[in-house]
């Protein structure tokens, strides 16, 4: 390899993209695999979904799918860059990575753009950011921090516990400020869920939880257009043209997909009866035009990823790589949560929240953070990899003195 990128010129891999052996790899390879089969199936149905939308408003029906595209490039950039971050500098810049995720959600309040009600994105030029992804990303990275600097105070008592939370609130204020409550239970589930795992007590965990629980029950109910999504998901069909006309149309897709689908391209409810179909309902239409299967294949490649990423960080902690770990969790749990309110809200299971399916889904801003998520699974992996390899090398020199 090294002789053939002589002789042609070809620019150098890095080092630990390189096997060190035929029989030791550096990485697992599993985790592009299955970003390359999401990203794939999601160009399809972004294609197959948005074409008539993208006719009515572009008069170019390859609008979003030139985009998504581009979208998939950049993601593709953005992971080569994260690839050569080691873990520790995740873990000594956590703090500033937060503040940095704070400053966005306030400046997305004072000059974002606002769309349906809602004001989410910073526009800069011809890039839009949704500031709630980085903010997500970058709160659950202080986290994991926290936890390696604070485990036997959160494990002992209240005070450890709450002080995480109280840096949840501030980022779940200005979150509701937009207002987005489905980032909000995103990131209030997997707090949750990494301080559990992280050692917290049984009735802390409790308590807590139910004062969360109760809160945002309270802002569904005293919010008239919230509780008329709740209301619209327990009987959608007592107004299907009003409160429960998204999920109508969505429950029609998935009745017409059956057990194999009408076939790719063959869809009645993209032709905008169902909005949002390229991005919060992508997979009604996935549904429709492959049926059980269809949805079959992407929860599996879905619960793939995750079982992965919690035996990743399983593996982290008993190597005592407790940031790594830990943050290794939190995507985890991040991405399962995410994935079943997602498929969940389309299919009726649960009411209807503005969240984007995992590297299925248009949307620029979501894909890029989810890949960037990914790959810190990927590097994980790598060091955990690398220092076995080390161990191994270094034992097997001792043993030949």
């Amino acid at each position: 390899m090294m002789a053939l990128n002589q002789q042609f010129n070809l620019p150098r891999l890095p080092s630990w993209l390189i096997p060190q052996s035929t029989d030791v790899a550096t990485f697992d390879r599993s985790y592009i695999v299955l970003a390359i089969s999401m990203y794939t199936i999601g160009l399809v149905m972004v294609a197959s979904s948005s074409m008539p939308v993208a006719e009515r408003l572009f008069d170019n029906p390859f609008h979003f799918i030139i985009r998504h595209m581009i979208y998939i490039c950049i993601s593709l950039i953005v992971a080569v860059i994260t690839m050569q971050i080691p873990m520790k500098r995740w873990h000594q810049h956590s703090a500033a990575l937060l503040i940095f995720g704070i400053v966005l959600l306030v400046v997305v309040l004072l000059v974002g753009r606002t769309v349906n009600g809602s004001t989410r994105w910073i526009v800069i030029g011809p890039i839009t950011i949704q500031a709630a992804e980085p903010a997500k990303l970058f709160f659950f990275c202080y986290l994991a921090a926290y936890l390696v600097r604070r485990r036997e105070e959160v494990m002992e008592n209240v005070k450890g516990f709450i002080k995480p939370l109280v840096v949840f609130g501030l980022l779940a204020s200005l979150l509701l400020l937009q207002p987005d409550l489905g980032t909000v239970i995103v990131m209030f589930v997997t707090t949750f869920g990494l301080l559990f795992l992280a050692g917290a007590k049984l009735w802390q965990f409790i308590s807590v939880a139910l004062v969360g629980l109760t809160a945002i029950g309270a802002l569904a109910y005293f919010s008239p257009y919230r509780w008329a999504r709740v209301t619209g998901f327990l009987d959608p069909w007592q107004d299907p043209f009003g409160s429960g006309y998204q999920l109508t149309q969505s429950l029609m897709a998935y009745g017409r997909g059956e057990v194999f689908g009408q076939g790719l391209g063959n869809s009645i409810q993209k032709l905008e009866y169902l909005p949002e179909a390229h991005t919060d309902f992508v997979m009604a239409v996935l549904a429709e035009e492959f049926g059980f299967i269809g949805i079959t294949v992407i929860l599996l490649l879905s619960l793939t990823l995750v079982i992965k990423a919690l035996l990743l960080g399983r593996r982290a902690v008993n190597k005592e790589k407790y940031f790594e770990g830990f943050f290794a969790y939190a995507i985890g749990i991040w991405f399962c949560f995410q994935a079943a309110v997602n498929v969940g809200a389309s299919s009726g299971v649960v009411p209807t929240k503005g969240l984007t399916m995992p590297l299925i889904s248009y949307g620029g801003s979501s894909m890029i953070i989810m890949t960037i998520a990914l790959i810190v699974l990927l590097r994980i992996d790598h060091e955990l990899r690398l220092q076995s390899i080390q161990a191994t090398s270094s034992y097997s020199k001792g043993a030949k003195k």
